[in-house]
């Protein structure tokens, strides 16, 4: 997908969005007092940001996805739950109409969904499967021209708050009989439970989404039943590469958060441990460039589950790693709950776990390799 946005004024766009959107929230959505994940999204469409891969005849910006992963490296350096809401609407949320979805169903979602009207999230996990998609239980029944579904998904991001959820169901036996739906969260029979307290990222809604003898129309199938797995990996080959940008976000930030106190240290006469500083900036240097390696791979049409798997992996180890060190070299200040440095420590371990455990990643980078 080309942009038609030239990257200046992306920018500029974005910063201004930043700046006037999402860092005076920072500490709020810290705490988990902040705006509710469907705001922080109607903020970026009323920027003309929530869009940002929509194509322009759909109402979006028509960006590709070096412009998404600035969006979002920009916001998690600033505040990591706005960001993980806004890349999952952006990417698994909308990716998978984007890339799947028939022309009626483009028609009937995307408009709603770049302009921030809707929130969109995407519920694949559930709670006795972990990381082994295969093993969903959610069913599909098919009645005539609808499907009914029953199940319940796990620590799907926008829970309770969401508009529109792409529900991946069993209508069959193994990879080849899963298929995927558009679910709307007004219909009746889709309820979700509180959101979940969490170690960090406290300001996106987190929690489990049931759904009891809902009934979906068949229009609202995304691609061929049975399609399903393939609708779910792809989503989660570009997901990835969005929470790389996010954990590389979190790494700046975190670097940030250690950068000026060192300095002052430094200009007291203390000393400075350098030597970590350094590391911190080679290894966010380096995420941020597999990440934007990635992301060029996924706009040129190219196969993307192994190189998304490295940057994601890297990026979320790095990420952690960096905001541990921020921590030392910041305390005892950031010994404080809400310090910068822990705030970002918190979020971080959350990128090593969501779309796909890191564990996983490394399942997928050596089957590559030792493939036959």
């Amino acid at each position: 997908m080309s942009t038609d946005i030239p990257h200046r004024e992306l920018t500029h766009r974005v910063a201004g969005f930043v700046a006037d959107a999402i860092t005076p929230i920072a500490a709020a959505m810290a705490r988990g007092h902040g705006p509710s994940p469907k705001r922080i999204v109607e903020s970026a469409g009323e920027a003309g940001l929530a869009g940002l891969l929509t194509p322009e005849a759909f109402g979006g910006a028509g960006g590709n996805h070096g412009d998404f992963i600035q969006f979002i490296e920009t916001v998690a350096r600033a505040d990591a739950s706005s960001a993980v809401i806004l890349d999952v609407h952006l990417s698994v949320g909308t990716e998978p109409l984007l890339v799947f979805g028939n022309d009626d169903q483009k028609s009937r979602y995307l408009r709603r969904l770049a302009s921030g009207e809707w929130l969109a999230a995407f519920a694949l996990t559930e709670a006795a499967g972990g990381s082994d998609a295969v093993a969903l239980r959610t069913r599909a029944a098919r009645e005539g021209e609808t499907y009914v579904l029953d199940g319940a998904k796990a620590f799907i991001t926008g829970a309770g708050d969401a508009d529109l959820y792409i529900v991946m169901a069993r209508t069959g036996d193994g990879a080849h009989g899963v298929s995927a739906f558009l679910v709307e969260a007004a219909w009746p029979g889709v309820s979700t439970g509180p959101p979940l307290a969490k170690m960090g990222l406290h300001g996106s809604w987190t929690g489990e989404l049931v759904l009891d003898g809902v009934r979906v129309p068949a229009a609202n199938r995304l691609g061929d039943e049975g399609f399903g797995f393939t609708v779910a990996m792809s989503a989660l080959d570009s997901g990835r590469v969005g929470i790389s940008a996010q954990a590389v976000g979190i790494a700046q930030g975190a670097l940030d958060a250690a950068v000026e106190p060192s300095r002052r240290r430094r200009d007291a006469g203390s000393e400075v441990d350098a030597d970590a500083i350094a590391d911190m900036e080679a290894r966010t240097a380096a995420a941020r460039q597999l990440t934007r390696y990635a992301a060029a791979l996924v706009d040129a049409g190219r196969r993307v589950t192994h190189d998304a798997a490295i940057a994601k992996l890297y990026s979320t180890d790095t990420c952690v790693a960096v905001a541990q060190s921020a921590v030392d070299l910041c305390a005892p200040e950031s010994g404080a709950e809400d310090h910068p440095a822990a705030v970002r420590f918190r979020d971080a371990k959350a990128c090593q776990i969501y779309e796909g455990t890191n564990q996983i990643q490394r399942v997928v980078i050596a089957r590559h390799l030792l493939r036959d």
